[in-house]
């Protein structure tokens, strides 16, 4: 999958992106790597292999290489982006991140110190947004993360169960009502044997991860571990102890119920939250929305929020009023006065969708727990 998830992989080339599935490939006797994209790898120790085939039409991304092997494999036709020790982050990067990864850095350090917030004061340096070497590196991650998102759409995690999004706002604060209401939606529908996707972020986002996280708990540990993150209600002031509360509930059930966040560096102030297990983190706020949505084949359930969240519905609005029938998802709208009166997005969703396909797929409801009804419906 690449950043825009709009073009599928031609059938003529072969990802490898192991050294197990290099291995397996030399093994079985290949004798030429033509289509071949080797991303991210380290292939010292095997030059004999990489010089006895053919490696005309062969891409190889950020791989590490013996003495010398580099230029040969150049000068017998294989195309070769080198890494690009100016950036903090690998541009190849073969898998999704974890909360573990991005909040990486000395021990007991600052949230500033760590690989997050280092990829972000990157990416705003003073014209670093017009420098190609800049916007080329941010372009390659994109593309990566994508690629690596596909493979998860088609791992055993989703095989087979539907991908339900829930979108909301980050301003949603530990113990709130609010807060609660979406871990209780993520609960709900990681234990009906869905996929939960949100935007990867702090509030609603986090809550929703939470939810799926500890769904294979009792109710009294749930609740339990609520009260431990409302200790630290918000990301603000300190990030810092935002996440490190996080991460001791983390530690402490460390085998929960995976789900999906998909954030942006585009907005700094939006940290990751550390309970999405997989991470597809975008430089590109645009195609990180038209990903998450995408892939959102159960539906999107809508709690309150304001300017990003009415953004989400009327991005959804917009591909089930032009899609086919079949590709229509479910949308629902959770807080009938909040998207009645506060920010009134049913009633121009209604009038959006009056005679359309999509008239019957879109719902307003009070509570998650009707939310769940109609994307279980």
């Amino acid at each position: 999958m690449n950043a825009a998830r709009s073009l599928s992989p031609s059938p003529r080339t072969l990802e490898v992106e192991s050294l197990d599935s290099f291995d397996r490939l030399v093994k079985a006797g290949v004798r030429s790597m033509q289509g071949w994209h080797a991303q991210s790898l380290d292939l010292r120790g095997r030059s004999a292999p990489l010089q006895a085939m053919d490696a005309q039409g062969a891409i190889f991304l950020g791989c590490t290489f013996d003495d010398g092997v580099e230029d040969t494999l150049r000068g017998r036709g294989a195309l070769i982006f080198p890494k690009l020790a100016s950036v903090p982050f690998n541009p190849y990067r073969g898998q999704l991140y974890s909360p573990q990864e991005l909040y990486s850095g000395p021990a007991g350090g600052r949230y500033e110190s760590t690989l997050d917030a280092r990829i972000y004061q990157w990416s705003i340096r003073p014209g670093q947004r017009h420098r190609l070497d800049a916007t080329l590196a941010a372009a390659l991650h994109d593309h990566s993360v994508g690629d690596a998102l596909d493979e998860l759409t088609r791992s055993e995690l989703c095989r087979g169960r539907p991908m339900v999004g829930v979108m909301g706002g980050h301003t949603a604060r530990r113990g709130t009502p609010a807060f609660e209401e979406a871990a209780i939606a993520g609960r709900l529908l990681a234990a009906s044997g869905r996929v939960v996707a949100t935007g990867g972020g702090p509030g609603a986002m986090e809550a929703a991860n939470m939810g799926a996280y500890l769904s294979e708990l009792p109710d009294a540990d749930f609740h339990a571990a609520l009260a431990q993150l409302e200790a630290v209600p918000g990301f603000r002031p300190s990030v810092s102890a935002w996440a490190r509360t996080a991460a001791a509930v983390v530690e402490r059930y460390p085998d929960g119920t995976a789900s999906l966040g998909v954030p942006t560096w585009y907005y700094g102030h939006e940290p990751p939250n550390f309970f999405a297990t997989h991470i597809a983190k975008y430089f590109a706020n645009a195609i990180r929305e038209a990903v998450l949505l995408e892939l959102c084949n159960g539906g999107v359930i809508f709690l309150p929020g304001s300017a990003g969240t009415l953004q989400e519905i009327f991005q959804d609005a917009c591909e089930n009023y032009y899609g086919a029938s079949e590709t229509i998802t479910p949308m629902v709208l959770v807080g009938i006065e909040h998207w009645q009166r506060r920010y009134p997005a049913w009633p121009l969703l209604q009038s959006l969708a009056a005679g359309k396909a999509m008239a019957d797929r879109i719902f307003l409801v009070e509570t998650v727990e009707e939310a769940l009804e109609v994307v279980s419906g």
